[in-house]
């Protein structure tokens, strides 16, 4: 028996909403600039500061830290962002980040991480109706990518089955920057040959994979798409146009969604107006999510009102405040949730040399 299947979703589910943001900051703040238990990266941090950590008392005191420098993650050892209460040598997974441009970031994950995800995950399919004991097909980047650990979140929480097709966003996103489209339809014609083998079974009930894959296979075998009970989409590209051609498509099965990445994630919480309005809330407490002024970005915009997302991750094991992503959303605050979440998320700009490819 696997840690994720001694745990009590629900349970888990319920203490965490019912988590104070201010006093879970305290915790988590004060755990990583502890002077001997620390992670080395915040204690190097700390003389440069202009302040005193461990004088942080509330969530809306981390500003002062300003933006998070990303590029670190490039080239930072993962292993320094974790606490040296975490016994070593650390034994997990070092992730990786799609790696639009350059060395991709890098983040380890310790089991607590891992479970504090999956069980959101699965939160999300038992809202969304997905059922327990089915056959999933996880057609998404897996290798060094976080999203591949979903055949395990499935497998390990949820009671499925998995099929698995590899995919490697990088090298889609490589071709495009290129210019070689011609390579990148082959790439996509080989992902969807894969998934068609797999498909034509009968056997899967549950597709998961990215909004642009789906759209190619709707297009390559529409009658495998109808034959599905559901499908489950990550990434930051989906229009109302798009949400209601897959529905047609499914012709009445699932269409379920989630906004993330390798450093936080946020699960679908309403689809309203026919898919013109498509809200997310993130994986609370331990992920934040802000949409701050494109000109001022210590400033979120007003209620319903587009700006630039910022995420901020409070793991007890990982610590990124003000993390500037390259989405843009609307501010989604909401009754149901006890921090804002974001709705229409859309990629802030794409350029040749920032395509966001097959994913």
């Amino acid at each position: 028996m696997t840690a994720a299947t001694r745990v009590d979703p629900d349970a888990r589910i319920a203490r965490w909403l019912d988590t104070d943001l201010d006093e879970w900051t305290r915790i988590v703040v004060r755990r990583h600039f502890a002077p001997v238990s620390g992670s080395p990266y915040w204690l190097g941090q700390a003389p440069r500061l202009d302040f005193d950590p461990r004088d942080i008392t509330r969530y809306d005191q981390l500003g002062a830290f300003g933006l998070f420098p990303l590029d670190q993650l490039r080239h930072e050892d993962p292993a320094d962002l974790v606490p040296l209460s975490v016994p070593r040598p650390l034994a997990g997974r070092v992730w990786d980040s799609g790696g639009t441009t350059g060395t991709p970031c890098r983040a380890f994950y310790t089991p607590d991480m891992l479970l504090h995800r999956a069980i959101w995950r699965r939160w999300s399919f038992v809202r969304e109706g997905f059922a327990p004991g089915r056959t999933w097909l996880q057609a998404t980047p897996t290798g060094p990518h976080l999203i591949g650990n979903g055949v395990r979140e499935v497998s390990e929480l949820h009671a499925g089955q998995v099929y698995a097709v590899d995919m490697d966003p990088r090298w889609v996103k490589r071709l495009i920057r290129a210019g070689r489209l011609a390579e990148v339809d082959d790439y996509t014609t080989h992902l969807l040959e894969q998934i068609t083998d797999v498909l034509v079974q009968g056997r899967v009930h549950y597709l998961n994979t990215t909004p642009a894959l789906l759209q190619a296979l709707c297009r390559h075998r529409p009658e495998l798409v109808a034959a599905l009970d559901g499908v489950r989409l990550s990434g930051t590209q989906i229009s109302a146009d798009m949400y209601r051609t897959f529905t047609t498509a499914l012709r009445g099965g699932i269409c379920g969604l989630t906004y993330g990445n390798t450093f936080g994630n946020a699960a679908c919480l309403d689809i309203e107006q026919d898919g013109e309005l498509i809200s997310y809330v993130p994986n609370y407490p331990q992920v934040t999510m802000a949409v701050v002024d494109r000109n001022d970005l210590s400033t979120p915009v007003a209620p319903g009102t587009v700006g630039r997302v910022r995420l901020t991750v409070l793991h007890e094991d990982l610590f990124l405040p003000n993390i500037l992503e390259r989405d843009q959303a609307l501010r989604h605050p909401t009754d149901h949730w006890p921090t804002d979440g974001v709705a229409n998320v859309r990629p802030l700009q794409i350029t040749d040399s920032s395509p966001e490819g097959l994913y």
